[in-house]
């Protein structure tokens, strides 16, 4: 996020009543999620931009399911992902159902009828839930288009733990072991009439994916020949953000677009509609988790600042950081940026474990209590993969637009959440 857009986001928050400097003003708004609604809008029109209009985007609802964030992404004309039964009540409430696509690697019956009812897209991840979808008589009685995963096998990423295109992973029919009966499953079952490829989340070059696509397209093709239907190729997400201290997006949907375009032609004029489900690379940089420092010391020769974010929020950071390296600035209270002489600071969370650790001797400027510490890039995979440890409240979400050289239009998207209803979560 650009340092003039940052400043206005912190103002923003403050005028809201949050990162109040003075503890003594109470523990209320000491942490807040900030969505750019802008920054959200430009980039769902890069990406409609970049596809033939004939395009699905079914955004990931797992990556920030915020409602109002949904709501937004349904006004534009998208499409939603859903991975759970909730996040597909969550979609339908907001779609016609030929807009929501329904992928888990763990579905229930029941959820597979409730998906089937409604006339949501869906996609299968083994032979066995076929095996129930048939059981569930979708023939001529559901409008879904039901689809099948398969597991490519072009290998990993950067990021093993978001790699899904490896011999022996947990999503998907592996297509270098079963081919033929996937072929025959097409052949034999008129109703199921989609595939669907997804190679990874975040670590996976432009060429990775496209050689996940190109191998959907090659099996579809011999479905097609040997006499079944491929309506729909959904190729899922993967397009990485781009964390650490760069300030742009990561790579474009028009780059990504290119590659497709080059190595695998065939995607883009066949007898089927494309699918996308990209996640993280729509929400990312347009949101910034800011946190009032709350403490600093010195232990063992080394600085701590103490924020009220940690791996409650950014579990994958915590427990990873060698991989997911988030940018991090510290400010005035009023949302100016610091200056002065840069020295090493460990940023720290709030947990009660000695991991929960956002930055290890990162160069920042000298922190004070009172101090707001901005947290880049943390618009996906943040509020969605909250932690309940330690029983903290998850914190409220706001939502910014308009121009950054005037006071920010600022709206509640998700208020901060009470101490009775943590209680409440435990039966407490």
């Amino acid at each position: 996020m650009r340092l003039d857009r940052l400043q206005a986001c912190i103002a923003a928050a403050v005028t809201h009543g949050a990162l109040a400097p003075d503890p003594a003003a109470g523990d209320r708004g000491a942490v807040v999620l900030v969505h750019d609604l802008d920054h959200l809008d430009r980039t769902l029109a890069e990406l409609r931009a970049a596809f033939p209009p004939s395009t699905l985007h079914a955004i990931a609802v797992k990556a920030n399911p915020v409602g109002a964030i949904l709501d937004r992404i349904a006004a534009a004309g998208m499409g939603l992902e859903c991975a759970s039964g909730v996040e597909l009540e969550m979609a339908l409430r907001r779609l016609p159902a030929d807009r929501v696509v329904f992928d888990s690697p763990c579905k229930t019956v029941d959820e597979l009828r409730r998906a089937l009812g409604a006339g949501a897209r869906l996609n299968a991840d083994s032979l066995q839930e076929l095996d129930r979808i048939a059981a569930l008589g979708p023939e001529g009685a559901s409008d879904s288009i039901i689809g099948l995963r398969i597991n490519p096998g072009v290998g990993a990423g950067r990021i093993a733990g978001t790699s899904t295109a490896v011999r022996g992973g947990k999503f998907g029919v592996d297509l270098s072991e079963n081919r033929d009966a996937i072929i025959a499953r097409f052949v034999d079952n008129p109703w199921l009439r989609g595939l669907h490829v997804h190679v990874g989340s975040q670590g996976c070059d432009l060429e990775l994916l496209a050689a996940g696509a190109a191998a959907a397209v090659d099996l579809a093709d011999q479905v097609i020949a040997a006499g079944g239907r491929v309506d729909a190729l959904d190729i899922g997400g993967g397009l990485s953000a781009s964390y650490g201290d760069r300030d742009d997006d990561g790579p474009s949907f028009r780059s990504l677009v290119a590659v497709l375009r080059q190595t695998v032609p065939r995607l883009f004029s066949g007898p089927w509609q494309v699918v996308t489900e990209y996640g993280r690379r729509v929400h990312a940089a347009a949101g910034v988790v800011l946190s009032r420092v709350e403490a600093t010391k010195r232990s063992g020769g080394r600085r701590i600042a103490v924020i009220h974010a940690g791996a409650d929020l950014f579990v994958r950071p915590a427990y990873r950081p060698a991989q997911w390296r988030h940018r991090i600035t510290v400010h005035h209270p009023d949302g100016r940026i610091k200056e002065g002489p840069r020295m090493p600071w460990d940023v720290v969370g709030p947990l009660c474990f000695s991991g929960d650790r956002l930055a290890k001797g990162r160069q920042l400027p000298p922190i004070e209590p009172g101090d707001v510490i901005a947290v880049h890039d943390a618009g996906a995979y943040t509020l969605a993969m909250f932690s309940r440890y330690n029983s903290r409240r998850a914190p409220a979400v706001l939502g910014v637009a308009g121009p950054s050289d005037r006071p920010l239009a600022t709206r509640i998207l998700k208020a901060e959440e009470s101490t009775a209803g943590v209680m409440a979560f435990w039966g407490a």
